[in-house]
């Protein structure tokens, strides 16, 4: 089987998102206030890392898949979760191995960026998804990218690097940046309704030492956009 960039350092990377600001106070929060009631709902975590959010969404009451590209992570998940949890190592830039209208929900929790081509994704997504089934997403938010990269063309789908610091240990991870008219477009076109845009604060349980400097807690910063979107 062939490895993924998170093979190499899922280990480090699983235990910086436990308690980190983006992973732990941001996105898995807001992205479980999007997700809202869950109970009796089947969910598919589509891109489940080491298994956080599949843990917080099943602790809700959901039935809960999860997916990932990397072996390394579906087994930490697997180890955080039980030997009897629902999960497979899949990628979303292949079919997936569940039938048409298997869930309620999806969640995408910071993973279509590393996508080149959303049509694919977004359509087996759709085809998992029951009409009027609900995708949630989250992205690294484009209005970043012009403020790293000034001199880039934020109008156009490109390629980008960044080194991150996991645990002590530096990777590099690969992105794809698109613009939000591309996004909301790709998320149309594959038989979705949005129905809220938002860029929510940290969690207000948000440690004060762990916000970065200057930023109150309670107020917004640029960082990942939120979508919610309906299967019609």
């Amino acid at each position: 089987m062939a490895t993924t960039d998170y093979d190499t350092f899922a280990n480090a990377y699983a235990k910086e998102n436990e308690a980190n600001l983006f992973n732990a106070y941001y996105e898995r929060p807001a992205m479980l206030g999007l997700a809202g009631d869950v109970s009796g709902r089947r969910v598919l975590d589509a891109g489940c890392g080491s298994g956080p959010l599949m843990a917080a969404l099943r602790d809700r009451g959901a039935a809960v898949t999860g997916v990932d590209a990397s072996a390394a992570m579906v087994e930490l998940a697997r180890a955080r979760l039980g030997p009897d949890a629902d999960l497979r190592v899949a990628d979303l830039a292949d079919p997936l191995p569940f039938a048409d209208a298997d869930f309620d929900d999806v969640v995408a929790s910071l993973v279509l960026h590393y996508l080149q081509d959303w049509a694919g994704p977004l359509a087996e997504l759709r085809r998992v998804l029951r009409p009027g089934g609900r995708l949630m997403v989250s992205v690294n938010h484009p209005g970043t990218y012009p403020i790293v990269h000034p001199d880039a063309d934020y109008f156009a789908v490109t390629r980008y690097s960044e080194d991150y610091a996991f645990d002590g240990e530096v990777a590099w991870l690969t992105f794809w940046h698109r613009p939000l008219h591309a996004m909301t477009a790709a998320f149309t076109e594959a038989g979705f309704r949005i129905t809220s845009i938002s860029e929510p604060p940290p969690a207000p349980d948000t440690p004060a030492d762990v916000l970065p400097p200057g930023l109150e807690p309670g107020r917004s910063f640029l960082c990942f956009l939120f979508f919610a979107l309906e299967a019609v």
